[in-house]
């Protein structure tokens, strides 16, 4: 009996300390806004698998009545809710982190749905499609979440609530290499932090 109870605390113990999080990810570039801190060019920074990308183009159903209910936020897992995120990337022309108008409806909407949830915090991530140098990529994305944070700061949302990232080109939604792939690649998108 005394073997079956040491392999079950051996078990509990070795599942404890071998479970990784989302801590794990190294990030080439972050702030909390207009300010950058040093990149670190030389690694490659990986991000969490379990984070579904939402549709940058939008979608037929812009509303947000499906996450109204606060049970759907604070009776979930941040990666569940990430997973089925309420908040709709931000597109971006190619080249440029210059918002585009059919960006700010959907800023719009996220600012609707933070100023719904006050205690939820996000982080803005830029990302860039595959052309350009490694470095110049981050700095663009980097570029491409601060314009997403400063537009939701100037609708009211704390900045104290929001901080940027950028992964550059490191993780496309989008693996093409077409036009159309690219154009999905450049976004902004945003990460539950914290609910």
């Amino acid at each position: 009996m005394r073997w079956i109870l040491g392999i079950l605390c051996v078990s509990a113990l070795s599942s404890s300390l071998g479970c990784g999080g989302k801590n794990d990810r190294a990030p080439a570039t972050t702030s909390g806004g207009a300010s950058n801190l040093p990149r670190a060019t030389a690694t490659v920074p990986s991000r969490p698998t379990t984070v579904a990308e939402t549709d940058p183009m939008g979608s037929e159903d812009d509303s947000l009545s499906s996450v109204s209910d606060p049970d759907n936020i604070y009776g979930r897992t941040l990666d569940e809710i990430n997973a089925d995120s309420p908040l709709r990337d931000v597109p971006f022309d190619f080249d440029s982190a210059v918002l585009l108008e059919s960006a700010r409806p959907i800023l719009d909407r996220t600012a609707e749905w933070l100023q719904s949830y006050s205690t939820v915090t996000l982080l803005v991530e830029g990302h860039c499609d595959e052309r350009g140098t490694v470095e110049y990529n981050l700095a663009l994305g980097e570029r491409r979440a601060t314009a997403a944070y400063n537009y939701l700061v100037s609708l009211g949302i704390p900045a104290s609530r929001l901080k940027t990232i950028s992964y550059g080109k490191e993780f496309p939604r989008d693996p093409g290499h077409t036009e159309g792939a690219w154009a999905r690649n450049r976004r902004a998108h945003f990460e539950v932090t914290s609910k």
